[in-house]
């Protein structure tokens, strides 16, 4: 059985599906404590990738194993140091290496013990997009597109995975952190695009067809309380430190 039903409340967002993406890190300097008989997950972007085979941004990746780029890397460090001033249980990430570096600048950050671990679950990976696997929009097609971004299952690529489909993957692993996560404390998931927006959707009673409206920019981090037999409140959705970094032009995922 699910470990929570799901409720919105949402308090540093803004708007629905938009990002706070425009919010510097002195609006939120630090978000309220997590209350005694909830558990909060943040849930993090890996920062911008190198697209893979010498490809220009665009093309679509997915659970493809590529490398972060230079400001990829200065975003992860980025969002680490935000996370630095709380205390974290324990990291998750994808087993993907993008996400894997996220998590453990997260990991060595001021707060955060080292006899907790970091560690990496298949639930959290990013979409699979198969045959759709380095093409761009217009050579998928831009109706099949949105169909597909609109959970049509019709349209999934050969080998590849619904929306739908991660969805209930990701909620799975969730679950599993959120129980084993003790009341009152905090965890924190680095992964990917369509990893957090199944997650943050979910949180916000979003129809999964508009689960592609959500945004959710590069190495932002976005923040869920969860209580047991009760709701999950957005506390924070897709937030990213302004530290004076140049814009991503990571556009696939």
């Amino acid at each position: 059985m699910q470990f929570w039903r799901t409720f919105v409340a949402c308090v540093c967002t803004v708007g629905v599906l938009t990002s706070s993406l425009e919010m510097s890190s002195s609006i939120i300097s630090k978000l309220p404590p997590v209350a005694a008989n909830a558990r909060r997950v943040f849930m993090v972007r890996h920062g911008e990738v190198i697209p893979p085979n010498g490809a220009a941004h665009g093309v679509h990746y997915g659970d493809m194993d590529v490398d972060l780029s230079p400001l990829g890397k200065k975003e992860a460090t980025a969002a680490a140091e935000y996370l630095s001033q709380y205390t974290l249980h324990s990291v998750y990430s994808s087993p993907l290496s993008r996400a894997v570096y996220g998590a453990e600048e997260v990991r060595k950050s001021r707060s955060f013990s080292p006899k907790q671990e970091t560690l990496t679950l298949p639930g959290f990976s990013e979409l699979c997009r198969g045959a759709w696997r380095m093409k761009t929009k217009d050579e998928i097609g831009l109706e099949t597109y949105a169909k597909f971004n609109g959970c049509d299952e019709s349209v999934t690529p050969e080998g590849g995975e619904s929306i739908m489909t991660v969805k209930n993957r990701v909620m799975g692993a969730l679950n599993e952190i959120v129980k084993s996560t003790p009341d009152g404390e905090v965890t924190c998931v680095v992964s990917h695009l369509w990893v957090t927006r199944s997650m943050i959707s979910d949180a916000l009673g979003l129809d999964p067809s508009k689960m592609n409206e959500v945004d959710i920019p590069t190495a932002s981090i976005s923040c869920v309380d969860y209580e047991e037999g009760g709701k999950a409140q957005v506390v924070m959705q897709g937030f990213k430190p302004d530290v004076g970094l140049e814009k991503s032009k990571d556009t696939g995922n």
